[in-house]
């Protein structure tokens, strides 16, 4: 019987350092900002300007290269007003959806933040 009580004791302690652990790793919204807009940043490089029709020496694949660098500011703004957090202190939930021009697709992404990590589980076009 003492070993039992023993035992429920240190799971007790367990779980209550794994909550204490989780909450005080649950990354805020800023956090999630940097790490969207480098998967944006990313994306955007490797999709969309690899896109751009080649010539003269892939100008164009250049040019957009510069311009997903130099637009950083808006994309990180843009990822910032279209973001909506559910805070549940162990963890967090991220839904933003993007819709940088009319010229590209609009997309939903759902992101789960917990021990300063993050996770997408679902990325749709719309």
């Amino acid at each position: 019987m003492k070993s039992l009580n023993i035992l429920k004791s240190v799971g007790l302690v367990a779980l209550a350092g794994l909550g204490l652990s989780m909450a005080l790793g649950n990354p805020s919204q800023s956090d999630y900002e940097e790490y969207a807009l480098a998967q944006l940043t990313v994306y955007l490089k490797n999709n969309v300007c690899t896109e751009a029709p080649k010539g003269l020496n892939n100008f164009l694949a250049r040019q957009c290269t510069i311009l997903v660098d130099t637009g950083r500011p808006k994309l990180k703004r843009i990822v910032a007003q279209n973001t909506y957090q559910l805070n549940f202190i162990f963890f967090s939930i991220y839904r933003t959806e993007l819709s940088i021009s009319p010229f590209l697709p609009a997309y939903r992404f759902e992101t789960v933040g917990a021990f300063q990590n993050f996770y997408i589980y679902q990325a749709e076009m719309q």
